[in-house]
């Protein structure tokens, strides 16, 4: 066991303890404890590794699934604190059931709060409402967060380099507040724990029909959507979205959904439509190796606010963000025969410019959208013209910097 995290774990037990063990207070408490012994100076993460792969006496591991991987290097009847390691960059929005404080000792990520308003309770399992976000902030090494049980902290992170590294000091379970729910944005909430076996099994018979292109596929689902609750009938459209929009039977299972769910069922194509452009381009991200390219792309996909974009690229980046923003757009952009793309955003037809000229256009469009000027002024574009453009780049990718 690591001599550091026994004392960081001593000094987190006496510092509750004076304080009577209190669950409000515990969260300042990890994080007072956390940055006096500050384990971003004083952890060398190599010796820790190799140290944990050849010292047998270590601390008592959960089976959790939770970071890539999760390890535990302090254990106490109360509380515990464990190392998460990262190498996919995003978690998902969540809440949590314990609180504490977690710690960046390795990297860097982009920290989103969220709120969920006019929540109603669909199931024990599942919830819907409206997911903003509130606040984001750009973490670097050596940042200390409270952690907040229950549903006043729903948050998620977006880690930046490969591996990642936080430290969380955090209590096992704070009474009443689960589920420990996950969000989809813009409008549900489902419980990850909760297993519905037969459902599982479902979907994986499914996803074998849809495999094997197999004729009965869209007519087994509409049927289960006609007889389903609404929560499994939720889960049956989130698995199976892409293939009936592909196979142009989409239309009449969702008809049937909505027939059945009536104003409820508001919350659902939003949401599965999130649920698809998020998967996308974090597929995508996966692709790029420059670091520069990955963490705009972060960008893009975890904060919504033009403004806060700009901020977060001047903070993190030298030199004018408009500026940086704008070169990276402009190496992220194709242009070919079949016509001009920045990210998944294509410059629209009906606009009548020859393929060598819609790049300039399309760049000269985006940056007025950040920072309105004259750039426009030279292709004689009209009001409509631009209002395409933008309309181009609001359905895209590219969404956060024109709203």
């Amino acid at each position: 066991m690591d001599q550091f995290f026994t004392d960081l774990g001593r000094k987190v037990g006496t510092l509750w303890k004076e304080q009577n063990f209190s669950l409000a207070k515990f969260p300042e408490i990890a994080k007072t404890a956390i940055d006096e012994c500050a384990p971003s100076e004083n952890v060398d993460v190599a010796t820790l590794i190799k140290s944990f792969l050849l010292n047998d006496e270590q601390p008592f591991q959960t089976q959790s699934g939770f970071g890539q991987p999760e390890l535990i290097v302090y254990d106490d009847p109360r509380f515990y604190i464990q190392l998460l390691f990262w190498l996919d960059g995003t978690t998902q929005i969540h809440q949590h059931e314990f609180s504490g404080a977690f710690h960046v000792l390795q990297g860097s990520s982009i920290h989103s709060l969220f709120e969920f308003d006019n929540a109603q309770s669909v199931s024990a399992h599942f919830r819907v409402g409206d997911l903003r976000v509130s606040k984001t902030e750009f973490l670097e090494t050596g940042t200390t967060v409270p952690i907040v049980s229950g549903r006043e902290y729903i948050h998620s992170l977006f880690h930046l380099e490969t591996p990642s590294l936080t430290l969380v000091v955090r209590t096992h379970n704070d009474p009443g507040t689960s589920p420990q729910f996950t969000y989809l944005p813009p409008h549900v909430a489902v419980d990850p724990f909760f297993t519905d076996a037969l459902s599982t099994r479902r979907n994986q018979l499914l996803d074998m029909l849809e495999k094997l292109d197999d004729p009965s596929y869209p007519e087994l689902v509409q049927q289960m959507i006609e007889s389903l609750d609404f929560e499994r009938g939720f889960f049956v459209l989130q698995n199976g979205v892409t293939y009936l929009r592909n196979i142009d039977t989409w239309d009449q299972v969702w008809a049937a959904f909505r027939e059945k769910h009536g104003q409820l069922s508001d919350y659902v194509v939003p949401t599965l439509s999130e649920i698809i452009w998020r998967e996308g381009l974090i597929s995508y991200r996966g692709t790029i190796t420059d670091v520069e390219h990955r963490f705009f792309l972060a960008l893009l996909l975890n904060v919504p606010k033009r403004e806060d974009i700009i901020d977060l690229v001047s903070k993190s980046h030298e030199g004018d963000p408009i500026e940086n923003i704008m070169r990276w757009v402009s190496e992220l952009s194709l242009s070919s025969d079949e016509g001009t793309y920045i990210l998944d955003a294509a410059f629209p037809q009906e606009l009548d410019f020859p393929v060598e000229q819609q790049l300039e256009i399309f760049l000269a469009a985006l940056h007025s959208f950040l920072a309105p000027g004259d750039q426009l002024e030279a292709f004689a574009l009209s009001p409509a013209d631009i209002a395409i453009l933008r309309e181009a780049a609001r359905f895209s990718s590219l969404r956060s910097l024109v709203l």
